[in-house]
């Protein structure tokens, strides 16, 4: 069992077990239908992983395309600071696009904006990704290598606002520590997308930096499972998980972030149970 299975699992039975229901609240969801898309959650939740040990991989269930597709979104947020659905490979923001092919100034398109930073070195104008990747190499002691997508200004213009909304990354004894900041958290459709695409993050960032991973802090506050994912949440908690320790390979020896494709990464080591076949899973919108 990996670590991402044991955190699955104990979060999910603790949502099923102790969770706040979400019914006579006015929730904002729905589902394809049209129906109120309730949930069961809880408050607070901290996950961690060690990602010199192994790569967070749920095995519960079939993840060796889902990493890609995971990698590909974050590549597509934090590398090419893109808002159009259009230049992503996956459909997961199709749902969210406006007329102009757009998700409006949400995520990536926060990133390509340029701000005036304070640095050892004097005033800088550069991005947000681009002014972690600086400090990193430059004042790696720094405890203010910081992001936010949380912008208050403009959540007006954003077709969905953003759910994994702010990093902060510590280097300690040469190695890269990342702690994830998320409102918002739907376990069953998005948590293991989540620790994947942001573990494989912190590998890109300690390879251009000269560092060696460390670990991966995920903090959610609202964490939950959607009423028509509780069958299949079930499901996947009595199957048994696998005996394997995946690890991610970087087939790019690149000191560049923006030079990262997502054929450049591979992951060994990993199996999945075969009894399980949720099929479609319904997403809320």
């Amino acid at each position: 069992m990996t670590e991402a299975d044991k955190n699955f699992i104990n979060t999910c039975k603790e949502i099923l077990e102790h969770g706040y229901s979400s019914e006579g609240t006015n929730v904002r969801t729905r589902w394809e239908d049209g129906t109120e898309a309730n949930y069961y959650s809880i408050v607070g939740v901290q996950n961690k992983y060690d990602l010199e040990k192994e790569f967070p991989m749920i095995t519960l269930r079939n993840n060796t395309q889902t990493v890609k597709r995971a990698i590909d979104e974050i590549l597509w947020i934090w590398q090419k600071k893109s808002n159009k659905v259009s230049e992503l490979n996956s459909h997961i923001w199709d749902q969210w696009a406006g007329e102009d092919g757009t998700i409006g100034k949400a995520y990536g398109y926060q990133f390509a904006k340029k701000y005036k930073f304070k640095t050892k070195d004097g005033i800088k104008e550069m991005d947000q990704v681009d002014y972690v990747l600086y400090l990193l190499k430059n004042d790696p002691s720094s405890r203010r290598i910081m992001t936010n997508l949380f912008n208050h200004e403009e959540l007006k213009d954003m077709n969905l606002e953003p759910c994994a909304f702010g990093t902060q990354w510590l280097v300690k004894d040469g190695k890269l520590h990342l702690i994830l900041n998320q409102r918002s958290q739907d376990m069953l459709a998005a948590n293991g997308w989540n620790t994947m695409q942001y573990a494989a993050l912190t590998h890109m960032f300690a390879q251009v930096s000269g560092l060696k991973v460390g670990t991966l802090t995920h903090n959610i506050g609202d964490c939950h499972i959607y009423d028509r994912h509780i069958p299949l949440i079930k499901q996947l908690l009595e199957v048994q998980a696998m005996d394997v320790s995946p690890k991610l390979v970087i087939h790019n020896p690149t000191n560049n972030f923006y030079d990262f494709k997502v054929e450049d990464f591979e992951i060994v080591d990993y199996d999945y149970n075969k009894e399980v076949k949720l099929g479609k899973i319904p997403v809320a919108e």
